[in-house]
């Protein structure tokens, strides 16, 4: 089946403010989500990227602007300051790479889970019970956070590989089939123009 490669992180506040348009526009064209999360300080750090906090003033001052736009945008709450951010992400991505594997639930609705637990609840999804509450919402067994972790953390560290060879420097990023890449939240239009045929 045709898919898109969607590589990201739960530390993402602009993976957060996708919302579910991924999966809606995925539906549309009769694609599939293959979901990769990875380590995204190391892909920063690999590719010539920042941490947020060792970035240029300048950068730092006009992401504090930005990120509340693309929120209202989005119409999405969003905290700037969230209380345990930024956190171990590996125990949620597991999370995410499990449930993909799984299914029986809804992996957008999983996605804006971790998300909403971070950027507006205030929550720390490297805790236990932080993970497994996003799994019930989203329709998934809470006992998926416990499944075959070593197989998770191999395609974690996989995905950080995967997504070197596949161009990507940031989060999130999405790869077509045919290696058309588009980076960030704010090029979902265009990934959708693109599948329809009119870029």
């Amino acid at each position: 089946m045709p898919h898109i490669d969607y590589y990201f992180s739960t530390l993402s506040p602009y993976a957060y403010l996708a919302g579910t348009r991924l999966e809606e526009i995925a539906a549309k064209h009769g694609k599939s989500v293959n979901y990769k999360p990875l380590d995204l300080p190391a892909l920063f750090m690999r590719t010539g990227g920042q941490l947020p906090k060792d970035r240029h003033p300048n950068k730092i001052s006009y992401r504090a602007q930005e990120l509340p736009r693309q929120a209202k945008k989005a119409m999405l709450p969003l905290n700037m300051e969230p209380a345990h951010w930024p956190m171990n992400a590996a125990p949620s991505c597991y999370a995410i790479i499990a449930a993909s594997k799984e299914g029986g639930g809804d992996m957008g609705k999983l996605m804006q889970a971790f998300g909403r637990s971070i950027w507006v609840d205030d929550k720390d999804v490297s805790q236990d019970e932080v993970v497994r509450a996003c799994l019930v919402e989203a329709g998934f067994d809470a006992s998926i956070a416990d499944k075959d972790m070593l197989s998770s953390a191999e395609t974690y560290a996989a995905n950080l590989e995967d997504a070197m060879n596949a161009g990507a420097f940031g989060a999130p990023f999405y790869v077509t089939d045919d290696d058309q890449r588009f980076w960030g939240q704010d090029r979902l239009d265009d990934l959708d123009a693109y599948l329809s045929g009119d870029l």
